[in-house]
């Protein structure tokens, strides 16, 4: 019992209770915490509760927020830029160059709606993901008469098109969840889309379904979860509160237009008394309206007080918490705040490269397990098959080695730093001292360093050949790099 009592003296007695529990604070259900309620359900039950309220007011953020309009074009351009492009690792050089400029030119022909390349797509892909939480790609072969130069098309389907709401299981033992077909060994074996998506305008909507096998099918989504089957919005963590930040900022914007108003107020003690208002205007209660011009002296009648408008004002808390709740928003997103908003007000050099290289880790992440894996691996199978089987390559021993042609190397668009002279010096010495190569210098500015090396070469060789010859100006690069060497400094001060 003494003991007991020191502790309280020295604690208190909620600390003591916590003593007691020995467990995670968080998991108490103390009186500051017993409003807490939380569910224990896993990543797949709340899509199947709530997946197409949340997928719907995503792309209502995204279509008339402008933060999360911008947040999603961040996410796109920076994600895939001008597109994750593949290098063929054939060590047949003549081989390999037949193979890119095939793929160069059915890139052209990849959209079954002719809207976008290839790397569009890619690019339509990743803004999908930002806001529906996923989208889907029909693989379509195509007849030789078509006139492709690889009979392969994708058709971009629409999260809407597969049903949340489809769950059976099936007479062969198969079971269908969120409408994607899982055989008893919990692999996918096939997709139940909708003949239309939801809402098109094209037919009325109708229930009929067309069963799709896996393999014409790549599903793009983030997965975050063990055991997640469909994709839940970039844009989650971030709607309330965008949506609640939008509804104050027009409240805001409607009281500034009430107070720029500047409305007056004539008050007296008996309106039957004055006489002279018979050849005003009056609003819709018949009260009579008088209006204002510049250097007007108005003088009132006998018993007559006039009053104007003063609207409430939020002082300079307006700006500060909007700032707050967009940094919350940005976090939640995993987009700069500069990117989002365009504010660089509070922005320096170390501040943007700090920024830049969270994102970058960030992209990197969603190129190489989503964008990567799940679509560009797949579609350079398929379009290796299809070119084989259509005679576009003039291999003969493909199904037997198909090892030594399908492997390829996929380069993502080239990441643009805040002082590129800088960093342009560090990997000159980088490679000097032996740490990089040269190639992983030229394929992380998203070229091809084979490719690269054949133009360097065409180049000199034309020169020659013309008898042309250029000299590095020395003491103008280094003018440059001593100017830009200030840039940091400049830009921290400002």
């Amino acid at each position: 019992m003494p003991f007991l009592q020191n502790l309280r003296t020295l604690f208190g007695r909620s600390k003591i209770r916590q003593i007691r529990a020995m467990g995670f604070e968080g998991a108490q259900m103390a009186r500051r915490l017993s409003t807490w309620r939380s569910g224990s359900e896993g990543i797949n039950a709340a899509v199947r509760q709530g997946g197409d309220v949340l997928r719907a007011r995503s792309r209502d953020l995204v279509r008339n927020n402008p933060y999360a309009s911008n947040a999603a074009s961040s996410f796109a351009a920076h994600s895939i830029g001008a597109g994750i492009k593949p290098s063929s690792l054939v060590e047949d050089a003549e081989l390999k160059d037949r193979i890119q400029r095939l793929w160069l030119a059915w890139s052209d022909e990849a959209d079954a709606d002719g809207l976008t390349d290839f790397n569009g797509l890619q690019s339509m892909a990743a803004r999908a993901v930002f806001e529906a939480g996923e989208c889907f790609f029909r693989l379509r072969s195509r007849r030789s008469q078509d006139g492709l130069s690889v009979p392969l098309q994708l058709q971009l389907l629409p999260s809407e098109q597969l049903p949340l709401s489809h769950c059976e299981t099936l007479p062969n033992g198969n079971e269908v969840i969120f409408g994607v077909e899982f055989d008893k060994l919990g692999r996918r074996v096939a997709y139940h889309f909708l003949r239309r998506s939801p809402g098109d305008v094209r037919q009325p909507t109708g229930t009929s379904r067309v069963r799709v096998q896996a393999n014409q099918v790549l599903h793009i989504f983030n997965p975050v979860a063990e055991g997640q089957i469909r994709g839940v919005p970039w844009l989650a963590p971030a709607m309330a509160k965008l949506w609640l930040l939008d509804q104050y900022d027009d409240a805001e914007l409607d009281r500034k237009k009430v107070a720029a108003m500047f409305a007056a107020f004539v008050t007296r003690p008996a309106p039957e008394d004055v006489m002279g208002e018979e050849g005003l205007p009056r609003d819709d209660d018949g009260a009579a309206l008088l209006g204002l011009q510049p250097g007007t002296m108005q003088l009132l009648l006998p018993g007559e007080d006039i009053k104007f408008s003063d609207p409430a004002d939020v002082g300079g808390s307006y700006e500060a918490f909007q700032y707050r709740t967009l940094l919350a928003c940005c976090s939640a997103m995993g987009v700069p705040y500069t990117n989002v908003t365009g504010d660089l007000r509070q922005a320096n050099y170390s501040s943007l490269r700090e920024g830049k290289l969270e994102f970058r880790r960030r992209m990197e992440q969603f190129q190489h397990n989503v964008m990567i894996f799940q679509m560009c691996r797949p579609v350079w199978r398929r379009w290796m098959e299809n070119a084989v089987l259509s005679g576009a390559l003039g291999i003969t021993d493909f199904t037997t080695s198909p090892g030594l042609y399908l492997p390829a190397k996929w380069i993502p668009p080239k990441w643009d730093w805040v002082d590129p002279l800088k960093d342009r010096k560090a990997e000159i010495e980088a490679i000097n001292a032996g740490l990089k190569s040269r190639s992983d210098v030229i394929e992380s500015e998203g070229f091809d360093a084979e490719e690269v090396d054949r133009r360097i070469a065409a180049d000199r060789a034309r020169e020659e050949a013309l008898g042309l010859k250029f000299e590095k100006d020395a003491n103008f690069s280094s003018l440059v790099e001593e100017n830009q060497s200030d840039t940091p400094s400049k830009a921290s001060a400002a």
